[in-house]
């Protein structure tokens, strides 16, 4: 019987000539493009929905916050004072916030991902189940876990040692070795978790393959920490977190505009000039959001389902006999 592969710890191959990944992403994107448009926009229309519901539920929350300021706004102007208000309840609120949307944006990812590994593989592309999305979900709640404290926590103690604090003296002397080390040790921690994130960036083609959360993250690590392996992965990468950034930035400036129309209109609906003035803000990152999600996260994750078919070993069937 021929020696099994185990598909959590095998080294990358590249011993056969293959398609490169950029002709089989796009191979794949124009052979299933329909299938893969609807599945897209079907989930970034049902997210962003889901979003905006929460948007709205939170701004309801917050409607106190809100009227608070526009009394104080009142009472100033009467006072002939300028008014300058405070909006650390409302980043406190938002902050409680982050993890619906972060995870909003897993099932998205997760749906999507499925269909584009689906679609690698020569498979009809379509949303998975819910068995089939929760480890791709999970890969994503372990993979923040694992990447994301680490500069959190040094950021929060370099703030506390040398950030300015009132009527606070600083625990280290500033222009000190000792001050400057801590000072900028958060980018060094962010740069360690930008490596942890490269590293574990074919988990979740790992996981829509049909691997558990763990042994995806694992089988990630063993393909990306090799010389081909990380080669790529930051090759691919870099364009697309390019692209994305771009993307992002282009459409939200196109999508501007909106903000004196959102806010002009929620002020004569309400009569809240904050709740409209953050509403016009959010507007156009929100469509910036949206319409980057459109495009670029079917090609990230057919890219790197792609790429994690490329480096993970062929499959053999057992001999028979």
């Amino acid at each position: 019987m021929p020696t099994q592969h185990d598909p959590t710890t095998a080294p990358p191959t590249s011993a056969n000539p293959q398609r490169g990944v950029c002709a089989a992403t796009f191979g794949v994107l124009r052979r299933d493009r329909r299938a893969l448009a609807g599945v897209t926009g079907r989930v970034v229309g049902l997210g962003g929905l889901a979003g905006l519901v929460l948007t709205v539920a939170i701004f309801a929350l917050a409607w106190p916050l809100f009227t608070r300021m526009r009394n104080q706004r009142v009472w100033y102007h009467y006072l002939e004072d300028p008014y300058l208000h405070d909006s650390t309840h409302l980043a406190r609120g938002a902050l409680c916030a982050l993890p619906l949307f972060l995870l909003l944006l897993g099932i998205g990812s997760a749906a999507i991902q499925s269909a584009c590994s689906r679609a690698v593989a020569g498979e009809a592309p379509r949303e998975g189940s819910p068995a089939r999305l929760r480890p791709v979900l999970a890969v994503y709640v372990l993979r923040g876990l694992v990447v994301w404290p680490l500069p959190v926590i040094v950021a929060v103690v370099a703030n506390r040692f040398t950030g300015y604090h009132l009527n606070t003296p600083l625990p280290l002397e500033p222009d000190t070795w000792p001050y400057i080390l801590v000072k900028y040790s958060p980018l060094a921690a962010l740069f360690v978790a930008v490596l942890l994130r490269l590293a574990l960036t074919l988990a979740p083609a790992a996981a829509a393959d049909g691997l558990g959360a763990r042994a995806a993250l694992r089988r990630s690590w063993s393909l990306t920490w090799t010389r081909v392996g990380a080669a790529r992965v930051l090759a691919l990468a870099v364009p697309l977190v390019a692209l994305t950034a771009g993307l992002l930035r282009l459409v939200t400036q196109v999508a501007l505009p909106l903000r004196p129309l959102v806010r002009g209109l929620l002020e004569d609906a309400t009569g809240n000039f904050f709740a409209a003035y953050y509403a016009g803000i959010l507007a156009p990152v929100i469509v910036g959001i949206l319409v980057t999600a459109t495009v670029t996260v079917p090609l990230t994750c057919t890219a790197f389902a792609a790429l994690y078919d490329r480096l993970s070993p062929p499959r053999r069937s057992p001999a028979i006999g």
